[in-house]
């Protein structure tokens, strides 16, 4: 039977075809580039410097290329950017300026792992490397640690009533990220503790605090732990609780209710007191305040029909005294204002002269000096009566302050 031709193929025409599929696949697979980098978080501490890994697969020149890291959690603020073979620093965000670099030498081997200098509590976060012109990316995860954690401190907080227990507190400030705080007892047993109290500082550090009711059972020594699985970081302190202490603790609540009652009853009883003294006080004061002004208006009876004392006579003599001098000052200060009234005319007088001799040059000479020399003397006149009236102001000044002072004599007086 004779095969139909449609649905078969010459042998070369096969094997041909088989070649071209192979190339066409193989050329699709070999442009498929991924980038590698780290599954695990990159755990720093602050002031550390670190390498964010990031390389591609399979291996390619990417010198040329632009490569860009940025920060997906941070709206893709650029990290670090390579373009047209160097940095494009004016794309950096300002906070990574002068703290990333690239390893340029293994760029030619498609490493494009970046280097992150002084880490600080801020770089925590996504950094994502990134080929625009492959559209291949990877992700790599910062944690940042700090190593400003203070010593733990442990403390007696109070009595558990129920119980008779001790209630001890642990407390330790500045850590990142946060911690987990643990009870153990002598025998490294976890004790069950009431839930861990967190406070964020403005800093970003974490200050934890934890309390634990303990009692004889427990033993006397007990440690609190404060641990930082991320970055395998711990720190732990102790305390002894003595035998004597449990016993006291089981009857110090019903001293210390007695002793508060007590205390209440001491302080009402010293309000008491003084209200009372006060009530004294307060009468005292106004019968001193009624003798002192049956005594005032006694003074006052006999006062009127006397001289002026000799205080207020002299306050007055001395205030007259300052107007005769303000009047003198006045006086030589009209004079001087009519002098340089004076002046002024006789000065207008020779300017109009001048403006008539303009044909006459000795007169014009003449008549020149005049003017300069009343110009001259118009001028100190000027000035003398600017010193007047200063002087004249100061005067007026000073004679305000004795009528005051007077009028506060005259007050005093008319009181007594």
């Amino acid at each position: 039977m004779q095969q139909n031709s449609c649905l078969s193929f010459p042998p070369r025409s096969l094997r041909l075809l088989r070649v071209s599929f192979f190339c066409v696949l193989l050329s699709f697979c070999a442009g498929q580039h991924d980038l590698i980098s780290s599954l695990q978080p990159i755990v720093a501490r602050v002031g550390d410097d670190i390498m964010l890994p990031c390389h591609l697969e399979p291996v390619m020149d990417v010198a040329a290329k632009t490569l860009e890291w940025t920060r997906p959690d941070l709206n893709n603020i650029l990290v670090h950017v390579w373009r047209s073979g160097q940095e494009f620093v004016k794309a950096k965000h300002p906070s990574y300026t002068g703290r990333t670099s690239l390893f340029t030498d293994e760029l030619k081997h498609g490493n494009m792992s970046l280097k992150l200098s002084e880490v600080k509590l801020s770089d925590k976060g996504t950094y994502k490397c990134f080929i625009p012109e492959l559209r291949t990316q990877s992700i790599v995860e910062v944690v940042v640690a700090s190593d400003a954690a203070a010593p733990l401190v442990i403390s007696f907080s109070g009595v558990d009533e129920s119980s008779n227990g001790v209630v001890l507190q642990c407390e330790s400030k500045g850590w990142y990220p946060e911690p987990e705080v643990l009870w153990l007892d002598g025998e490294g047993n976890v004790l069950s503790a009431g839930p861990t109290e967190t406070v964020r500082g403005p800093d970003d550090l974490y200050t934890v605090s934890s309390r634990v009711t303990v009692d004889k059972r427990h033993g006397n020594r007990f440690t609190c732990r404060v641990q930082q699985n991320i970055i395998n970081q711990t720190r732990e302190t102790h305390i002894h609780v003595s035998d004597n202490f449990f016993k006291v603790q089981s009857i110090s609540f019903g001293i210390t209710v007695g002793l508060v009652v007590s205390l209440a009853v001491c302080i009402m009883l010293i309000l008491l007191l003084v209200l009372w003294k006060k009530k004294n006080k307060k009468k005292e004061k106004e019968r001193e305040w009624e003798q002192l002004m049956t005594d005032k208006t006694v003074q006052r009876e006999e006062f009127d029909g006397r001289k002026k004392p000799k205080q207020v006579e002299r306050k007055e003599t001395e205030l007259q005294q300052l107007h005769e001098e303000k009047q003198e000052k006045e006086k030589n200060l009209q004079t001087l204002k009519n002098k340089l009234e004076d002046k002024n005319k006789e000065l207008e007088t020779a300017k109009a002269q001048l403006d008539q001799l303009w044909f006459w040059s000795s007169s014009k000479g003449t008549c020149r000096r005049k003017i300069m020399e009343i110009e001259t003397e118009v001028e100190t006149l000027n000035n003398q009566v600017e010193t007047m009236e200063t002087e004249l102001q100061t005067k007026i000044k000073e004679i305000d302050r004795k009528q005051a002072e007077v009028q506060q004599l005259q007050n005093v007086i008319k009181k007594i």
